[in-house]
């Protein structure tokens, strides 16, 4: 996968590869039966291992369908998507440590099912298990439906994670700039962002962004602030 893949004019021609094949693998859904054995007929090449996790690929919906691995909240996107296409009801949801899939009514009759794990039922208590494994309790709260903003957020966020290190810069200063055009986004991003922005070369760019961060995390977080006003200073500096 390329820059000009992830960035370029080549994206349209994978937005419409993911869509035909997502049209693809919905039509292959059988019209009866339990809804999660249903899409498990259809899907159950889709899984994925720890390896996964230093890919970028495993982050891209057109990668994982080509290849039918990804992290979590990819497969589980990719069930969701089949799931609408079919007409089962599912939706995502982000559990502590885990992203999985809940299949039926999320105020009524439902199971969750793990696509990382080809798609098997999740019992309650083994999502118990998941969430305490980060320190955490499962509530109710983490079985209702994941917003679609937040699940695009939290992919973007694995993309600028596997891409901290600088030979990996463009790709970091992409998923910035596609996180910043969501309707919120954690402020934390700009700063991300303004960082992104020195590693590629772009210092006047960075210094804007980076004082802009600063001036509004000023008051709560002044180490902060000065912080970015440092790595400002610094990129100007650059252009002498």
């Amino acid at each position: 996968m390329t820059d000009q893949d992830v960035a370029g004019p080549r994206l349209d021609i994978l937005v419409d590869e993911g869509l035909a094949a997502l049209d693809t693998l919905a039509a292959a859904v059988p019209p009866e039966g339990r809804d999660d054995v249903r899409l498990r007929s259809a899907l159950a090449e889709f899984l994925g291992a720890p390896s996964d996790y230093g890919n970028l690929e495993s982050s891209l919906l057109a990668e994982v369908l080509k290849r039918r691995r990804g992290l979590p909240i990819l497969l589980s996107t990719v069930w969701t998507e089949v799931a609408r296409r079919a007409g089962v009801p599912a939706y995502g949801v982000g559990l502590p440590g885990h992203f999985v899939v809940g299949v039926g009514d999320p105020d009524g009759t439902r199971v969750l099912v793990d696509p990382f794990a080809g798609g098997l039922l999740l019992p309650y208590d083994r999502a118990r298990e998941i969430a305490a494994t980060v320190g955490r309790s499962l509530k109710p709260e983490h079985l209702r439906p994941h917003d679609p903003i937040d699940t695009i957020d939290r992919v973007l966020g694995n993309v600028r994670a596997w891409a901290s290190t600088p030979e990996r810069a463009r790709h970091r200063l992409w998923a910035c700039e596609l996180g910043l055009v969501l309707p919120r986004h954690d402020l934390g991003l700009r700063r991300d962002y303004g960082e992104a922005l020195v590693a590629v070369g772009r210092y006047p760019e960075a210094s804007r962004v980076l004082e802009d961060y600063a001036d509004i995390v000023a008051g709560p977080m002044p180490l902060e602030a000065e912080h970015a006003r440092r790595i400002a200073r610094q990129a100007r500096a650059r252009l002498n």
